[in-house]
């Protein structure tokens, strides 16, 4: 007996219906237009990738979250979970005929078998902001702003999110001052990133596994106490590079005109390790939704897969979260902006009528929908009323016979009379 194919798609995935495109659409129209404004280039890669390229160190999430397999080929191959080892791998291709730097963007759709909680799935598509080739901390500014600026595309607000950025370099050299040993500082970014995840007692556990005594536990949540960079200048010198690149970050942004949504955290540290400087995420100010995007400097990257050493900042910024940001600050059917007209035909002799005005609507640059089909007058308003449409015009015989007809405001119901031809 075979198997009863089931209508929803697999646990993780998703569909999506005219309404959902229409969000998606709302979103990724942010994104292109944002980069563009700031001059991002486009690129994409394809969605399959050799597994060594992607795996990561054990005890890295991400690596235990792969889709893998091996193809008819016996290569093992798998589906990317994100997209800045590829783009690593493409600027390493051409690394010596690319001319530096560089600004790119993506939008591509990502893989993780991972367990689906609020805001997150198995699949989703993340918008990637990459600048390669740059130690400037204008490149930081860059990214940042154009994320910003795409939130307000949107149609968020300043005050629905902020941007929480800290330093992984600053962090070191706090652990360094603490007196914990550098060859333990990757095991205590790792667990202090759960934090928020799993209890505090939890995090204590892996920092015990990962070597780390009682002393060196109470001293990097001490750390986490810090609440500003003022107080970070007491604990480190005036020369820290860490904390010069924040301030610089910080006074650049406010010259750029978004320092308002940035603010310091010191417990942002970002799981993967080959972030190396300054790193951010981004929350919603509710504190309903998991992070909207984050991402950092990571110089350290190319030279991990076989490249020359060079400087990179970047950020992933999802669908999922926004989305479900957007549904509850804006309204379900915010994406959903009425424009156009609705045409359609009592009889079959207003056919050609009206095939005829809807080819003159659309040549006029009018977004038109065409009825297929003759339809009473109250089955075609009662369609026409749930359509995007904001105008409908129908066509009955006596419109056809004068050579007027009318076209009618959805949402104020007023009515225009206009010459058919």
């Amino acid at each position: 007996m075979s198997e009863q194919i089931s209508f929803e798609p697999p646990r993780g995935m998703r569909d999506f219906y005219p309404e959902d495109m229409a969000w998606r659409n709302r979103v990724f129209d942010a994104f292109r237009a944002a980069a563009t404004q700031a001059g991002f280039e486009p690129y994409d890669a394809c969605v399959v990738e050799s597994y060594a390229l992607l795996a990561r160190k054990a005890g890295e999430e991400v690596g235990n979250q792969i889709y893998h397999f091996t193809d008819k080929s016996d290569r093992h191959i798998a589906l990317r979970p994100e997209m800045t080892p590829t783009l690593a791998r493409m600027v390493a291709q051409r690394q010596h005929q690319l001319s530096f730097p560089i600004k790119w963007t993506t939008i591509a759709q990502c893989f993780r078998y991972e367990r689906m909680t609020k805001g997150r799935k198995r699949e989703h598509y993340q918008w990637n902001l990459d600048i390669i080739g740059e130690d400037s901390i204008l490149a930081e500014v860059e990214v940042l702003g154009t994320a910003c600026n795409a939130l307000r595309k949107m149609g968020l607000k300043d005050e629905d999110d902020r941007v929480r950025v800290s330093s992984r370099a600053l962090l070191a050299e706090l652990l360094q001052a603490s007196g914990i040993e550098e060859d333990k500082h990757a095991s205590i970014f790792l667990a202090l990133d759960k934090r928020g995840k799993i209890p505090d007692e939890g995090i204590k556990e892996i920092l015990r596994d990962g070597g780390i005594d009682d002393n060196g536990i109470e001293k990097a949540f001490e750390l986490l106490n810090v609440k500003d960079l003022d107080g970070v200048a007491k604990l480190v010198s005036q020369d820290s590079i860490a904390l010069n690149n924040l301030r610089e970050l910080f006074r650049l942004a406010e010259i750029a005109g978004f320092a308002g949504q940035l603010v310091f955290d010191i417990s942002v540290i970002r799981g993967l390790s080959y972030y190396t400087g300054i790193v951010f995420e981004c929350f919603d100010t509710a504190g309903e939704f998991r992070a909207i995007f984050g991402g950092g400097r990571y110089d350290n990257l190319l030279t991990t897969i076989g490249g020359d050493p060079t400087s990179a900042v970047g950020l992933g910024f999802g669908d999922v979260v926004v989305t479900e940001l957007l549904k509850s600050r804006l309204g379900e059917n915010a994406a959903l902006p009425k424009n156009g007209v609705f045409v359609g035909f009592m009889t079959p002799d207003e056919k050609d009528a009206a095939l005829k005005v809807a080819a003159k609507l659309r040549s006029n640059g009018e977004n038109v929908n065409l009825c297929l089909k003759k339809m009473k007058p109250k089955q075609f308003f009662s369609r026409a009323s749930t359509s995007s449409c904001l105008q409908a015009i129908y066509l009955g015989p006596d419109d056809v016979a004068s050579g007027k007809a009318k076209i009618k405001n959805l949402e104020t119901r007023e009515e225009t009379e206009f010459a058919l031809n």
